[in-house]
């Protein structure tokens, strides 16, 4: 199988709706479907305590699979300079005065992308790091 750019971006839509189906600040996220549960704010289909729990395991799942590898492939020491950069480049751009870091829901926003680019350059590493060295990277679990 082949990786290209392609791979990368549909790595990183799966992550995007990961992280977006978790929590985004519009309020249309599995922890405001909870939140609102628990406000008793809900009524049919929507209120099934049994559709929660199922959707809470389908993105713990997907939590999982994305963390684990992510965490495996760049370990932490690749996690946080990747943070910092996406947090410097973040920075860059709001001392450019491209957006005003005041602003909570873009700053959200920008926190679940990065994450998300986190997320996904972790799923890709292991063929990202094969391509430029000719090593192939090797699970000793």
């Amino acid at each position: 199988m082949t990786f290209n750019w392609l791979s990368f971006f549909i790595r990183l839509l799966f992550a995007l709706v990961l992280v977006y189906a978790t929590y985004n600040p519009e309020g249309y996220s599995y922890f405001h479907w909870i939140q609102a549960s628990l406000n008793h704010e809900e009524t049919g289909w929507m209120g099934s305590d049994a559709l929660k729990f199922v959707t809470g395991i389908l993105l713990l799942g997907g939590w999982l699979l994305f963390l684990n590898a992510t965490r495996d492939s760049l370990g932490v020491v690749g996690i946080v300079l990747l943070l910092a950069l996406c947090g410097g480049l973040i920075w860059f751009a709001a001392d450019m005065g491209l957006f005003e870091p005041t602003n909570f829901s873009l700053i959200a926003h920008l926190t679940e992308i990065v994450l998300a680019f986190i997320l996904a350059f972790g799923m890709s590493w292991s063929h990202i790091h094969r391509r430029m060295t000719g090593q192939v990277d090797i699970d000793t679990r």
